[in-house]
């Protein structure tokens, strides 16, 4: 087991998750309820992630980020931040690209909610904030641990934006799937199928989560 790789991956799917959740909570909120023309663009854009092949998404955050073009050189000038081979770049680049996997349970367990439901707590004298944060968000929870456990567990197997964005430095930016690549390329086996286990293990308990979470839904919609 490559244990700095572990850390780095564990260390980037938490941070992952813990910020994509609060605008993953608004934008989920948004898609569930509005009802503007140009939703259907603004879905499909939040599902390019999934279907665009990792390398076109590397190639592009390479393009946007390096210090050869406007931002990144801007980034680098001013904050002295170089997104490109480094944690931060890797952890831009995962926000990115986990984005759909956050936002899609959280905006299925916000539509499951009645209207009804809303309109009645506003008659009550709830303001629509107090409304989101007593009603809505704690009926909304299993969506929250859906997103939460889908991020962190596609995260933790992302491999080629992180390749491509952040290469393979030891300590920084070498995350598991790339250490499984490694060790294949060296072939220690042994190796990759102690790393490999890990990661199926980890996707498992995160499938696992979201289909206990689905279990609870209906609980909470009565």
């Amino acid at each position: 087991m490559d244990w700095q790789a572990a850390r780095v991956s564990l260390l980037l799917a938490a941070l992952t998750a813990a910020l994509l959740l609060p605008p993953g909570i608004a934008l989920a909120r948004w898609l569930a309820s509005t009802r503007w023309r140009g939703k259907p663009l603004a879905e499909a854009l939040l599902l390019l992630p999934l279907l665009l092949p990792p390398t076109v998404i590397g190639f592009y955050l390479l393009a946007t980020l390096g210090q050869a073009s406007p931002l990144g050189g801007w980034l680098a000038r001013t904050l002295d931040l170089r997104l490109v081979f480094s944690f931060e770049g890797l952890l831009a680049a995962s926000l990115l690209v986990n984005l759909p996997f956050m936002v899609q349970p959280i905006q299925r367990a916000f539509a499951a909610i009645p209207d009804s439901l809303r309109e009645a707590a506003w008659v009550s004298g709830l303001s629509p904030w107090r409304t989101f944060l007593e009603i809505e968000l704690p009926l909304a929870w299993p969506g929250l641990l859906a997103g939460v456990a889908l991020t962190a567990a596609h995260t933790l197997g992302e491999f080629g934006v992180v390749l491509m964005v952040g290469g393979s430095i030891p300590g920084q930016t070498r995350t598991l799937s790339i250490a499984i690549y490694d060790r294949v390329q060296a072939f220690d086996t042994d190796g990759a199928h102690a790393m490999s286990l890990a990661l199926v293990l980890c996707s498992v308990l995160a499938v696992a989560l979201v289909f206990a979470a689905d279990r609870k839904r209906p609980l909470q919609e009565r």
